[in-house]
C-alpha cells in the first residue's frame, strides 16, 4: 500500500484528463509534492466514456485559440510523454443544414482562417471523397479541417499520469474528497475517506462532480451533470467514415476508428441532468436511424455496446478555469463535452499561471464570476 502524505504542495480533486494533465504541467514547471485523488479509477468518469475528438473549428477567437494550441500540443505529445496517445488525423468534417447554420459555420472559417488555421468550405462531392458513401444530400454546406481528429482517451490520460509520476506527483486511486478546508477564506487543504492532506493550494478538476467539490468549500459553481450517451458497432472495414462527421443542427457525431468500429453520439433530448450512467433504447433507435440514414453502407452491422457519460456543464457550455473567491482555490472544469480535446492546453496555461508565469493563452474571460455578471460567452459550434 503506498504510503499516506498528509501534507503536499497542491492537491488536484480529480483523476480525469484534467487533472492529470495539470499535475504534469505543474510538475513540469517545477512543482514539487503534488499529490492527486481520485474516487474512483483513474480514467473511470467522464474521461473514459466519451467520444475525444479533437478540432480546432471554433466560432469564438479564444477557442479557435485553445484548440489550435491542444491540436500542436497533441501532435508532439507522443513524444514529449514518451507513450503513444492514440492520435488520429482524419479531420472534422462539419456539415450545416440550414442557411443559417451555413453563415454561422462560414463566419467561423472566416475567424480561423485569420488565426492561421487551415478549414474551408467544400462542396458535396469532396465531401463524399473525405467521407465515402455519405448521403447527406438534404445539407446545404460542409466544412473540414484535416489537422482535425481523434485520439485514445486511456492512453492519453495514462500517458500523462505515468508522465507526472516520473516527475514526482503522487495518485492515489479510490480516495474521494469529503471536504475542504478552509480558515480565514484561505484554503488549507482537503479531507478525504482516508485522511486529511493539508496543502496551501487546492484545484478542483472533478468533472460532473465539480459544483459539489466547490460548494464543501462555500463557492458556488452554476456547472451541473448532463448525461450523453454513445454507442459503438462492431468492426467493419475501414473507409466507411474515417473523418469525424459532426452537425450541430443534425445533433450527431460520427467517426469510425483504426480499428474499424464506429463510434458515434448525440445530444439527449431534454438533457438528463443526473448522475446515472444509464441507457436507454430511444438513443439506439434514433442514432442507429441517423447512422444508416447518412451512411447507408452502415445497414446492418451490428450495435456492440452502448454507454453514457456525464458532461459537465455550465450555463454558456464554456469551462471554468481560475481562482476562486477563497484564495489559493483554484477551479478547472464545466468543459461540457470538450474537456478531453481542450485539456493539454488548460492544464498548461493554468500551471503557469499557477507558478506565476504568463499563460500562453489568457483564460481570464473563463472566470466563473463572469455568470453573475451576466457575461456569458457566445459560442457558436457547439451542440
Amino acid at each position: 500500500m503506498m504510503d499516506w502524505k498528509s501534507s503536499a504542495g497542491i492537491v488536484i480533486v480529480g483523476g480525469g484528463i484534467i487533472g492529470v494533465s495539470t499535475a504534469y504541467y505543474l510538475a513540469k514547471q517545477g512543482i514539487k509534492d503534488i499529490v492527486l485523488v481520485e474516487k474512483g479509477t483513474i480514467c473511470g468518469g467522464s474521461t473514459g466514456r466519451c467520444g475525444a475528438g479533437i478540432r480546432a473549428q471554433w466560432g469564438t477567437e479564444m477557442n479557435c485559440r485553445l484548440g489550435i494550441a491542444a491540436l500542436d500540443i497533441f501532435e508532439q505529445l507522443d513524444q514529449e510523454l514518451g507513450m503513444s496517445v492514440g492520435l488520429n488525423q482524419g479531420g472534422y468534417l462539419l456539415v450545416a443544414y440550414n442557411d443559417k447554420e451555413l453563415e454561422t459555420l462560414r463566419t467561423g472559417m472566416l475567424l480561423q482562417n485569420s488565426l492561421g488555421i487551415q478549414s474551408r468550405m467544400i462542396a458535396l462531392s469532396e465531401a463524399r471523397e473525405i467521407c465515402p458513401g455519405l448521403a447527406a444530400d438534404d445539407a446545404v454546406g460542409f466544412f473540414f479541417h484535416a489537422r482535425d481528429g481523434h485520439a485514445d482517451p486511456f492512453l492519453t490520460t495514462f500517458a500523462y499520469l505515468e508522465a507526472a509520476k516520473r516527475l514526482g506527483v503522487t495518485c492515489y486511486r479510490n480516495t474521494e474528497c469529503t471536504g475542504i478546508v478552509v480558515r480565514d477564506n484561505v484554503v488549507q487543504g482537503i479531507e478525504t475517506n482516508k485522511g486529511k492532506i493539508s496543502a496551501p493550494i487546492v484545484i478542483n478538476c472533478a468533472g460532473a462532480y465539480a459544483q459539489i467539490v466547490a460548494g464543501m468549500a462555500g463557492v458556488e459553481l452554476p456547472n451541473w451533470a448532463e448525461r450523453h450517451e454513445i454507442m459503438i458497432t462492431e468492426p467493419v472495414a475501414p473507409g466507411v467514415c474515417p473523418c469525424m462527421l459532426m452537425s450541430f443542427s443534425g445533433n450527431y457525431y460520427i467517426q469510425q476508428r483504426p480499428h474499424g468500429s464506429i463510434i458515434c453520439g448525440m445530444s439527449p433530448h431534454g438533457h438528463p441532468e443526473d448522475f446515472e450512467n444509464k441507457t436507454t433504447w430511444q438513443f439506439i433507435e434514433a442514432m442507429s436511424k441517423t447512422l444508416v440514414k447518412l451512411l447507408p453502407r452502415t445497414k446492418g452491422i451490428r450495435i456492440a455496446r452502448q454507454w453514457s457519460g456525464l458532461y459537465d456543464m455550465t450555463p454558456d457550455a464554456q469551462p471554468v478555469i481560475g481562482e476562486t473567491d477563497v484564495k489559493n482555490f483554484y477551479h478547472s472544469t464545466g468543459y461540457s463535452g470538450h474537456g478531453f480535446m481542450l485539456a493539454p492546453v488548460a492544464g498548461k496555461i493554468l500551471a503557469q499561471h499557477i507558478t506565476g508565469g504568463k499563460p500562453d493563452i489568457d483564460f481570464s474571460m473563463l472566470d466563473y464570476r463572469r455568470f453573475s455578471r451576466g457575461e456569458h460567452i457566445r459560442e457558436s459550434n457547439v451542440v
